[in-house]
């Protein structure tokens, strides 16, 4: 795997560690939209699947564990759908791209994510702690779980506001980190290339 992939898979995978703390952050301001579209942009391969997919599992099934519900659902098939998505989405962007550009792209994955999982909620609500009354199958009911919800929850569109802000924050945070990994690597490079190589002097000829 090569340096940058490292340091990428690294960084996103502390991110994710640090951030998934039950109560640490508000509900819906996490880094996971983040995670999966950067791991497109920036990881090779399979790198790019197995590292946010495997994190996020691992996360996910502890979380279940903590809020005593099963460790794994059908439930959960759709967020990781949404997951995929936002991987290929960021396989369509380069490493190169420019931060305003990645950016957006970061801001794009949290509202398709947002649309997919609350569109599912509306479809079939999620069960455990966070079960609710189910939404009308309308037009309307659609509408509803997109913005105010369903009492005694908070409106939906500060989940949305959340989901918006993580994703252009934690986007913005860590592809300022890729940048930042890079320039200073290629520095140590530069230098270390440009630094004089000593010889030994010739000696006085003998008369």
């Amino acid at each position: 795997m090569a340096m940058s992939a490292r340091i990428s898979a690294l960084l996103l995978l502390a991110l994710l560690a640090l951030s998934r703390w039950p109560g640490l952050l508000p509900p819906n301001f996490s880094p996971v939209y983040a995670l999966a579209f950067c791991s497109g942009v920036y990881l090779p391969g399979r790198l790019a699947w197995w590292v946010p997919m495997t994190a996020l599992l691992a996360s996910d099934v502890c979380l279940n564990f903590h809020y005593g519900v099963s460790p794994v659902s059908g439930y959960m098939a759709l967020n990781y759908v949404a997951y995929a998505l936002l991987v290929v989405l960021g396989r369509r962007f380069s490493a190169r791209s420019s931060w305003l550009h990645l950016l957006g792209g970061g801001l794009l994955g949290a509202i398709l994510f947002y649309l997919i999982t609350n569109t599912a909620a509306w479809f079939n609500p999620a069960p455990g702690p966070f079960a609710q009354l189910p939404y009308p199958k309308t037009v309307l009911g659609w509408l509803q779980a997109l913005t105010i919800g369903l009492s005694p929850w908070p409106p939906t569109w500060t989940f949305f506001r959340n989901t918006l802000l993580s994703g252009g924050l934690f986007t913005g945070l860590f592809v300022g980190a890729q940048r930042l990994s890079e320039r200073l690597g290629e520095r140590e490079t530069e230098e270390g290339e440009e630094a004089p190589q000593t010889s030994p002097e010739a000696e006085p000829s003998q008369a």
